[in-house]
């Protein structure tokens, strides 16, 4: 005699259509989630993905384990992330570079906007236009002017060739429709500290690794790079006001995950990300990496990634960048 048994419906359908098996939103997370930050310890990226990890591991009492995937401008750890099981388990945690990086490639091995959906952003930050002392220009407005003076003769660091940083200065010199001679280095911390030293004239960089050499006078700031004036530097004008209508290029953090998982797991992680983002700890750590709180829902951070990933894309087509 043949006796039925229960049927899970929901394991059915996940087997047929080879869904993940998570089981419900209320009961995820039931094992330990890994964290995967396209980035080497220490860097923005790395503390702001273990603040919002700890907060995570807090809420939803398991282990939200950070795994640091660096190299390749974040493609390293945004690629083992789109190959990962779409069931929760693995996501990532990136920054602006990512998008700047995706549309400096001739090819990658995945497709962002097919195999990779935002989560929740946790905060966006402006940069800082800088130059020496030794340069006489007080406002960018000057700085234009002196440099369409002496075309080729400045110079303007960044922290590599195909980083942020420097598509965003690649911009600021396209629309300012000056000539100034790109130095690439390995990393923001040796340029800056080239600006101070005199050996660059200017740069575009973050607001902590700069805000304390323009507060003691060892470089000049200029302008911020956001549409608006800026909370963390509220005296600083913007460079769209102050020279070049219309610039704005902003710094950005954020988690990611695999396309496929399920709606249900990431809107959880969404409401307790974006939840975080009024306390004061996560505040003040935003804070001192020169970011301010950004809530998104996961569509729209989604969309504004594929979105500036399409801007950079134009921007790198029409500056004649050469990709990677």
């Amino acid at each position: 005699m043949c006796v039925a048994r229960p049927v899970c419906i929901a394991c059915t359908a996940a087997l047929l259509g080879g869904l993940p098996l998570v089981g419900t939103a209320q009961e995820y997370p039931t094992q330990a989630v890994r964290v995967i930050i396209g980035t080497a310890g220490g860097g923005s990226s790395d503390t702001v993905g273990r603040v919002i990890a700890d907060r995570l591991r807090e809420r939803l009492a398991q282990p939200f384990v950070v795994d640091n995937r660096p190299g390749a401008g974040q493609m390293i750890g945004a690629e083992a992330v789109a190959r990962a099981v779409p069931d929760g388990y693995t996501l990532g945690f990136m920054g602006g570079t990512y998008t700047t990086s995706i549309a400096l490639r001739a090819k990658l091995p995945f497709d962002p906007a097919r195999d990779l959906i935002g989560v929740a952003r946790a905060g966006e930050g402006a940069f800082m236009l800088c130059v020496h002392p030794s340069v006489p220009a007080k406002t960018t407005k000057e700085l234009i002017a002196l440099a369409r003076s002496k075309p080729g003769q400045m110079n303007f660091a960044s922290a590599g060739t195909g980083s942020i940083t420097h598509l965003v200065s690649e911009l600021f010199v396209s629309m300012a429709n000056i000539k100034v001679v790109h130095v690439p280095y390995k990393a923001g911390p040796p340029a800056a500290t080239d600006l101070v030293g005199g050996h660059v004239e200017m740069m575009i960089g973050s607001l902590p690794l700069l805000m304390h050499h323009a507060t003691s006078g060892r470089i000049r700031a200029l302008a911020v790079t956001s549409a608006k004036r800026f909370k963390l530097a509220p005296t600083l004008p913007t460079v769209a006001e102050t020279g070049v209508p219309g610039y704005e290029a902003m710094q950005w953090w954020g988690m990611i995950a695999p396309a496929k998982t399920p709606s249900a797991v990431v809107a959880k992680l969404n409401r307790e990300i974006n939840a975080g983002l009024s306390t004061q700890e996560i505040v003040s750590r935003l804070a001192s990496e020169g970011a301010v709180p950004s809530e998104l829902t996961a569509e729209t951070f989604t969309a504004s990634m594929n979105a500036e990933i399409a801007r950079w894309k134009k921007i790198v087509h029409q500056l004649k960048l050469p990709l990677q």
